[in-house]
């Protein structure tokens, strides 16, 4: 099934309709209160599973609706936009780092057991990638996975785990060959989460906070071998395939997370009066303003590019290095309409329950997580050879 000639002008628009509704109807309003709880109910991800959001992008045969990027970038932009949350885009599609690879290396039967429970909201997928040691070292982690007759056996530790402390299933970076310290003795082994030897220990964050991140530790974790992805020692090519999908979408809540800046500092503008006349009548308000469009429609016009490139076959290096560079130019864009909007607000920007105060507290996140600016700027340059 071609999903960009089936997946119409008219499909997406309804897309982003039912996705706006659902955000500022069952998202917005609860935010605070799963804030304080520091956690989702999983009846969100059941009710997002109902209108199909969970499973946008996947095979029919899994339970999924399949879409192309174009219109996936569009669910995750409108929903950071309309529901203002990182952490509810955190927690939510977690699935959408931890089941790519299982789509693309599992074998058909473990795809069967894996997906559809988590494309329904009854399951939850997370990955585990990132050790104590480490982060974007992805060649350098410790965790072991030693093969004993038809199991393996798992020992290591994971940190800054998204959905660590809720999730059924994750999928794991481990290391099945002790005599290879870098990247081709790694490989990917789906594991689930309720299996003995398993310990989780609950993370406190900066921003994120409605999104359960953990500590986990494996102590001779036992999982059948045929939750392997694919051959042993391919998992480092499986992890770096898999960072760009996860770039992509991060850009794209990023730029969703920005106009939700926008909205919130626009409708103050012109409520909030100062000296007998509303705020947008500011000609230094309304030229922040313009700088926040600048930086908006910028980045709008970079996504919908590499989209649409994407969605036509052309995923080679220059747009790989493209990509890279989109997610840091999206993630500055964040950053700097979270913190005009803090400052056109005022004392308000910096209260609890607005929009651009929690955003000023998730972007540093977003601009870390999938790979910090720094190793961004590195790995465009040696895809462009420089």
């Amino acid at each position: 099934m071609n999903a960009t000639a089936d997946f119409t002008t008219e499909d997406r628009a309804a897309l982003v309709d039912t996705v706006q509704r659902f955000a500022t109807q069952l998202i917005a309003p609860n935010v605070p209160a799963w804030e304080e709880a520091g956690e989702l109910p999983r009846s969100l991800h059941r009710q997002a599973a109902e209108i199909g959001l969970l499973g946008l992008g996947y095979p029919e045969h899994l339970g999924g609706t399949p879409a192309p990027w174009s219109a996936r970038n569009a669910m995750s932009r409108t929903l950071a936009r309309y529901g203002g949350s990182g952490g509810v885009m955190a927690s939510l599609f977690t699935h959408n780092i931890g089941l790519p690879p299982v789509l693309a290396h599992g074998t058909p039967e473990l795809q069967q057991e894996v997906i559809p429970p988590v494309l329904r909201g009854e399951k939850i997928a997370a990955l585990g990638i990132t050790e104590p040691g480490g982060g974007s070292d992805v060649a350098a982690l410790r965790t072991t996975a030693r093969l004993d007759g038809d199991e393996y056996v798992i020992d290591g530790e994971k940190v800054f785990i998204t959905s660590g402390m809720r999730c059924d299933w994750i999928t794991l970076a481990v290391r099945t060959d002790p005599q290879s310290q870098g990247a081709s003795g790694i490989s990917m082994i789906v594991v689930p989460c309720d299996a003995p030897g398993i310990s989780r220990s609950a993370l406190q964050k900066m921003g994120w906070l409605c999104s359960d991140t953990a500590h986990l530790r494996f102590d001779g974790v036992r999982v059948p071998a045929r939750y392997r992805l694919g051959a042993e020692g391919a998992g480092f090519r499986m992890i770096m395939g898999n960072f760009n999908g996860e770039r992509l979408a991060l850009s794209a809540m990023a730029l969703g997370f920005a106009e939700a800046c926008h909205d919130e500092a626009l409708a103050w503008s012109r409520q909030r009066s100062t000296f007998g006349a509303p705020l947008i009548e500011r000609q230094v308000i309304r030229h922040k303003l313009m700088d926040i469009q600048m930086r908006i429609r910028s980045t709008e016009a970079w996504l919908e590019a590499l989209g649409a490139r994407v969605d036509a076959g052309d995923d080679g290096a220059d747009w790989v290095a493209n990509v890279c560079l989109l997610k840091n130019h999206a993630t500055q864009t964040m950053q700097f309409c979270a913190d005009a909007g803090v400052q056109i607000l005022g004392g308000m920007g910096y209260m609890r329950g607005t929009v651009s105060e929690r955003v000023y507290r998730e972007v540093k996140v977003m601009m870390i997580g999938g790979g910090a600016e720094e190793i961004m700027k590195e790995l465009a340059a040696r895809q462009w050879g420089l």
